[in-house]
């Protein structure tokens, strides 16, 4: 079983466990609360930039051929629903990576890497550094990839935004706790590829109605198992090189 199966494996048993499973929620219902009064006071914004896109696209030109004024609001309330799933799972993501990850950090290292010492490489500072660097890229990741839509290649967009928003958003933070600065360097260095493996297999829980609710919390364990059995690994290697 390679390290990025391990995790996944282990992500999934710990969220049965119940001192995890309530943790999740409160970053959902915060993201909710606070994508649905961003949305009640900007709706007619949000609605006029809609309309925007779709007439570029000519979509809403076949919808007034039709001359229904039903599917024209059934449109909207389907893409204001798809829009507002991926904002909710975004902000849960941040909130889970900066202020939840040492609850679980707590709770993981103590129950399956208890012989791991502390060494505390990363900071508050650092973490809200890294989610913004995450949340930039993957804003990034959209607009550069826009025209991939026009060839009809744009399908591989969400995977890839996905991808990289949970390996940069959730390394740092899974490791700021245990390992060193050099550690951390050697592990994400070493450990590239299979990072942003990991990032693709946890980003697929995001597209599956109702699992994408547990997406942040799954993703956030992963990463911990991940980063510890790493930073396990190197530190056995390294005390074996000096015995």
């Amino acid at each position: 079983m390679t390290l990025v199966t391990k995790a996944i494996v282990s992500a999934f048993r710990d969220l049965m466990r119940f001192r995890i499973a309530w943790i999740i929620l409160w970053p959902i219902i915060t993201s909710i609360l606070f994508w649905l009064l961003v949305g009640y006071f900007f709706y007619d914004i949000f609605s006029g930039w809609i309309h925007v896109i779709l007439n570029e696209t000519k979509i809403f030109e076949w919808v007034k051929n039709l001359e229904s004024d039903w599917l024209e609001s059934f449109i909207l309330v389907v893409i204001d629903i798809l829009i507002f799933i991926p904002l909710v799972v975004i902000t849960t993501l941040i909130i889970t990576a900066i202020f939840v990850m040492p609850a679980l950090i707590k709770i993981v290292g103590k129950h399956y890497y208890p012989e791991l010492e502390r060494e505390h490489g990363g900071t508050i500072s650092g973490s809200i550094v890294n989610a913004m660097i995450a949340s930039v890229g993957f804003v990034l990741i959209w607009l550069i990839t826009l025209p991939l839509w026009t060839v009809g290649a744009g399908i591989i967009v969400p995977f890839l935004a996905a991808s990289f928003m949970n390996q940069q958003l959730f390394r740092y933070d899974a490791l700021s706790e245990h390992a060193n600065k050099l550690e951390f360097k050697r592990i994400c260095t070493e450990n590239r590829y299979s990072l942003w493996s990991l990032g693709l297999c946890t980003g697929l829980i995001q597209f599956v109605p109702f699992l994408n609710l547990l997406a942040p919390i799954f993703t956030a364990l992963a990463f911990i198992h991940f980063g510890l059995d790493h930073l396990r690994l190197l530190r056995a290697e390294r005390n074996k090189a000096l015995n």
